[in-house]
């Protein structure tokens, strides 16, 4: 069953995190704070939602200078695909150049409100909520192309200061799976 993105206000604050990434090494919001802003993608590597985009993403990505990381929030222990091995195969057959991050606690997905994969939160310079929504309109199985043009415009609308244009459409995709 799909959900959708629960569309935390425009200007909410990002939460603060501290989180290894794949290789123990520490990613936190501080690392951040000098701009020009933050997307946050919680993600996973078992959620077909996520594989539809995965390699768009990446590619995405790979033409915008904003700082990124991933967020594997999911109970890897029931999905045993979310554990470090299949988010690391993930980020390799992705082209995934930026961290992805391991919530083992869950704090930081439940203090991002996340609600499913993917749920994207893009940040701007001050660290201010800017734009939650969909990567663009392709789902699988609906047969629409997968162009990230919705992500896309947005980074590059933080990028020059501007504001994002409302309404933003909602992401949708598997649920977070939280320990019971």
């Amino acid at each position: 069953m799909s959900v959708q993105s629960l569309m935390v206000p425009v200007g909410t604050p990002a939460p603060d995190f501290a989180l290894p990434d794949l290789d123990g090494h520490t990613h936190a919001r501080a690392d951040y704070i000098a701009g020009p802003g933050l997307l946050v993608i919680f993600a996973c590597n078992h959620c077909p939602y996520v594989r539809h985009i995965e390699s768009k993403l990446g590619e995405v990505l790979g033409t915008l200078a904003i700082p990124t990381v991933a967020i594997c929030t999911n109970d890897a222990d029931a999905y045993p695909d979310d554990a470090p091995e299949g988010l690391r195969a993930q980020a390799d057959r992705a082209g995934w150049k930026f961290p992805y991050l391991i919530d083992e606690s869950q704090q930081v997905g439940r203090a991002f409100s996340a609600a499913c994969t993917p749920d994207f939160f893009l940040y701007d310079a001050r660290l201010e909520l800017a734009y939650r929504g969909a990567f663009d309109e392709s789902t699988p199985g609906n047969g629409k192309p997968v162009t990230g043009n919705e992500l896309h415009a947005a980074i590059e609308n933080v990028l020059t200061g501007a504001t994002v244009p409302e309404p933003h459409r909602p992401s949708m995709g598997c649920s977070i799976k939280w320990r019971a």
